[in-house]
């Protein structure tokens, strides 16, 4: 049996603190962490394995949303990631999953060809949801009253402007159309703009929701998904808006990102004014050489490369953490995690030697 002596220490979630730690306030007195979402699978194993359920009756009709809570409480995180209950429809394919936590279903990925809105006439007869429909807020109203108090809610499922106007048309009808159709690519990213200012205001009605986090996969492994000019006409200046909507109300604005995106980082730090960036494999940057680079100015969140957590051993990932934790922690702005998120083909006791570690890191 693996021995996890930082996790047997007492946690006590602290949200105002991670608010001040990601504003920089100072060097704070523990390694906090953040992910940007845990796997079902992921949350399925640490549930049974370390008993988090114990009390939660599997008929309770709020049993997902105490799992949350038990699960990310477990993990050290200050906060459960919680949004509408609404999404917009593309077109998918699925595959046999390959991950030895696999799922059932198989594992989705986006069709690169074809996407739901491809014409006018698409465009014209597209179904958007509801933004003002009340049942799609239950989970927010539940967490607001029923939350621990040590605890925030961080408005998540937000922001995706680059991802959804590719995949609305299909990435490869989307490079096309940027020459041949550009009123329309316009028009689409407009809506979503439309779309997600409503879904912003509708999450900064809540007070304890302390953090927006924006989720916009934005390039690839040697640079973004498409040109400078139109990655910000199309797709900065509505994270701009929703920064902006987020600062008046008091809120900081988490962006995640995937992809190498040295060309707008700039404009992401200094005209979007994002808080915090998340998301960092090896391959592109390592977090440890950016702290005092753009990591002076914004939050660094994650940084425990995927691949690196799925191929190495509990010694070399403890090592790795704490260099990681000696790197970045002073000063503050920085939150320990998976450079990604915590995949079900990540293994699970490598996850917890990490998460292990950071807790030890604490003292």
């Amino acid at each position: 049996m693996i021995d996890y002596p930082g996790l047997q220490k007492a946690f006590r979630p602290d949200w105002e603190g991670l608010v001040e730690n990601i504003r920089g306030k100072d060097t704070p007195g523990r390694v906090f962490q953040a992910e940007l979402f845990h796997d079902a699978e992921i949350m399925d194993t640490l549930v049974s394995r370390f008993d988090l359920d114990a009390g939660i009756s599997r008929d309770d009709p709020n049993r997902d949303r105490k799992l949350l809570i038990a699960v990310n409480r477990f993990c050290g995180q200050d906060y459960v990631k919680a949004g509408l209950d609404i999404e917009l429809t593309f077109h998918r394919s699925a595959v046999e999953d390959t991950a030895g936590l696999k799922r059932a279903g198989g594992r989705e990925f986006q069709n690169s060809h074809t996407g739901p809105i491809m014409s006018w006439e698409d465009f014209e007869r597209y179904s958007w949801p509801d933004m003002s429909a009340p049942h799609i807020a239950a989970d927010l109203e539940w967490f607001q009253e029923n939350l621990p108090d040590d605890m925030c809610i961080v408005g998540g499922l937000t922001g995706h402007f680059c991802e959804e106007v590719t995949w609305l048309m299909g990435y490869e009808t989307f490079c096309y159309a940027l020459f041949e159709q550009p009123d329309l690519v316009k028009a689409i990213a407009d809506k979503l703009r439309e779309f997600y200012v409503a879904m912003t205001r509708r999450y900064l009605e809540y007070d304890r929701i302390k953090l927006i986090w924006a989720s916009d996969d934005m390039g690839f492994k040697t640079g973004l998904l498409f040109d400078k000019a139109n990655m910000r006409r199309l797709v900065l200046d509505s994270h701009k808006t929703l920064a902006q909507l987020a600062h008046d109300a008091g809120r900081l604005y988490l962006l995640h990102s995937c992809g190498k995106l040295t060309e707008i980082m700039d404009d992401l730090v200094h005209d979007v004014k994002i808080d915090a960036k998340h998301s960092f494999e090896d391959t592109i940057e390592d977090v440890r050489e950016v702290k005092h680079t753009y990591g002076r100015h914004i939050a660094l969140i994650g940084g425990m490369d995927v691949d690196f957590l799925c191929r190495s051993s509990h010694d070399e990932i403890r090592k790795r953490t704490r260099d990681v934790v000696e790197k970045c922690l002073p000063g503050g702005r920085f939150c320990l995690g998976t450079g990604n998120t915590v995949a079900n083909y990540i293994p699970v006791d490598n996850y917890l030697a990490m998460i292990d570690e950071a807790r030890t890191c604490a003292g």
